[in-house]
């Protein structure tokens, strides 16, 4: 009889990390969705909402051998998980994969497909009626945002605030300067080192005219706002003790292997582990690659001996519509610039959309 590997989590690492082990253990995904949504399409079904459908890779459709359960998380011990329905999952091997919480709409709140694209068609519908768009925060996913928007309504006002002097601190110079070249080409309106007075009187994502004060003592008009910043870790399963002790942004320490500190049948991958990066999905599929073969070792009867590095310098792909962006990749001569060409092709063309589609085997879809 296979060994039974229960992954809590079904984003990008904990996904990864089922189809890979699939054939050769039995397989638990525990997550509340029926699919794996690749999250970075979200912006761009927001902008342009027939792009919904290249969200959605159900789990029933590629975990051919596995078993998926449609549950949260309450409790982990080290010999299995208590679920939010009351039942029971043993496992020989445990995998917390459950990532992060982020702003919508970067990250949807529903758990069913049909209410994820009935949210963002809702969120579309208020954002075509709004002339100025306000997007708090200045990192990658509000610029990504504000690049999206103007892909589609070239027109709309689009102003970026955020209290950071710098955008996308511990890059590469030359990457940044052309950053803000294509954010002027845009016509994206970008204020560093402000914050807001007060938030907003309206909630984000809902057309209404507002007028906010920025820290500075400017004046800001919008018709429409949203939230680009607060990442949260998912974690709060952990609270109790019973499996291990977490930090203060809720993270739970891990080996050089990705096992949690004390066992060797229970990994972490992805946002919740405090590995020193940056929280982003192409680093959880590395992290599922680690341990996919540390736990293929283990059921071959071997010593597990993966182990997962970061890397030096950070790395992004940051797409500004289908046509824009900018990057930062790994060379063997330290971080090295790429240019748009590369960010479209890899990125921003299709969102990883073909990615996906050849790794799971299956066409995207609701």
């Amino acid at each position: 009889m296979s060994s039974t590997v229960a992954i809590i989590g079904g984003g990008y690492g904990g996904s990864a990390l089922a189809k890979a082990l699939d054939a050769d253990a039995h397989v638990i995904l525990i997550d509340p969705r029926e699919a794996f949504i690749n999250s970075a399409a979200s912006l761009r079904t927001l902008t342009q909402p027939d792009w919904g459908m290249n969200m959605f890779f159900p789990y029933r459709e590629w975990l051919t051998r596995g078993t998926v359960i449609r549950d949260r998380a309450v409790s982990v011990d080290p010999g299995g998980v208590t679920l939010a329905s009351g039942a029971r999952v043993e496992a020989d091997y445990l995998v917390l994969a459950t990532g992060s919480s982020y702003a919508y709409p970067a990250k949807p709140n529903a758990d069913s497909s049909d209410e994820v694209l009935d949210d963002l068609r809702r969120t579309h519908k208020e954002l075509v009626a709004a002339d100025r768009v306000l997007i708090l925060g200045a990192g990658p996913v509000g610029l990504e945002l504000a690049g999206e928007i103007k892909e589609v309504w070239p027109r709309k006002q689009v102003t970026v605030l955020d209290p950071a002097g710098q955008l996308l601190p511990g890059f590469q110079a030359e990457m940044r300067q052309d950053l803000h070249r294509q954010l002027d080409d845009l016509d994206i309106r970008l204020l560093l080192g402000a914050g807001l007075a007060a938030p907003p009187a309206t909630e984000p994502g809902q057309a209404e005219t507002f007028t906010v004060t920025t820290t500075e003592g400017e004046q800001i008009t919008a018709d429409i706002w949203f939230r680009a910043h607060g990442v949260r870790v998912n974690s709060d399963y952990l609270a109790d003790g019973r499996l291990t002790t977490r930090n203060r942004q809720g993270q739970v320490p891990v080996t050089e292997n990705l096992t949690v500190h004390g066992y060797d049948h229970v990994y972490a991958i992805g946002d919740i582990t405090d590995v020193a990066e940056a929280r982003m999905a192409g680093y959880a599929m590395q992290h599922a690659e680690v341990v996919a073969r540390n736990i293929m070792a283990q059921l071959g009867g071997e010593r597990p001996t993966a182990a997962y590095r970061p890397l030096p310098h950070p790395m992004i792909l940051l797409p500004l519509g289908p046509r824009g962006g900018v990057g930062q990749l790994p060379a063997p001569d330290g971080p090295a610039v790429v240019p748009v060409e590369t960010v479209v092709q890899y990125k921003g063309a299709d969102l990883f959309t073909g990615r996906f589609t050849e790794q799971f085997g299956t066409a995207s879809g609701r």
